[in-house]
């Protein structure tokens, strides 16, 4: 980051304040408040609502630029959406009242995921895609460390042994950063509303890697729910 920091200082202003907000936006407090939803609901279901996040990029433009999405965006929204009461548990009152503090709180992250891919729109061309990674991750972590610093003890990381260590060593390279890494490029390439569709696949990928994983089973009506978002995201991916 240091190395790749130096090639910045003739950068815009401007676009490094923007990848430092949504750095700060996307991966540390929607982070903070993803992980803590994961405290309360299923990966599968998390991950679900998670991928609201296209629908509100293109719910984004169309504001933003003010045209009416054409049909087929309002269907896909419509599906998107009657998705996400599905995976909640909209026909069953106790599974919605277990699930919905949850899943708002994944909801409210999707959209600084949102958030994430529009500033990254903006701010790469100017960065790179990795510089604008090495300036998210650090705001990010700027972020974390001061919010963990501010609630916790030092005592907790110091009672983390070499396995704990590993698994946050592999989180935070080959699950965070690497990643990040190459889904910046992905913005670059194709934009942020076709780059948010190319990621769709996490659904169904932590669906049934939380059945082989954590002896997760999603109930028939979240399957269905998820479904449907993904069939209202490929609907956007179409056009």
């Amino acid at each position: 980051a240091l190395w790749r920091g130096m090639s910045l200082r003739a950068a815009p202003r401007r676009a490094v304040t923007q990848a430092a907000l949504a750095g700060v936006l996307c991966y540390g407090f929607g982070a903070l408040l993803d992980f803590h939803a994961l405290e309360l609901i299923d990966v599968s279901l998390e991950r679900a609502l998670m991928f609201t996040y296209p629908a509100l990029i293109v719910a984004w433009y169309a504001i933003v630029k003010r045209v009416l999405p054409r049909p087929a965006m309002l269907v896909a929204l419509a599906l998107t959406y009657a998705g996400v009461l599905l995976v909640v548990g909209a026909f069953d009152l106790a599974l919605w009242k277990q699930n919905l503090a949850g899943a708002l709180l994944v909801l409210c992250c999707a959209a600084t995921t949102a958030c994430y891919f529009l500033l990254g729109e903006r701010s790469i061309p100017h960065l790179g895609s990795s510089g604008f990674t090495v300036v998210a991750m650090t705001a990010a972590a700027v972020m974390v460390v001061g919010a963990f610093l501010a609630t916790h003890s030092l005592e907790v990381v110091a009672r983390l042994d070499l396995r704990q260590w590993l698994l946050l060593l592999a989180l935070a390279v080959l699950c965070m950063f690497l990643p990040t890494l190459c889904q910046a490029e992905g913005i670059r390439r194709l934009g942020a509303q076709r780059g948010s569709m190319a990621s769709t696949i996490g659904p169904p990928a932590a669906m049934l890697l939380g059945a082989a994983l954590l002896d997760e089973r999603p109930g028939a009506w979240q399957v269905v729910g998820t479904g449907l978002i993904l069939g209202g995201i490929a609907v956007i991916a179409r056009r």
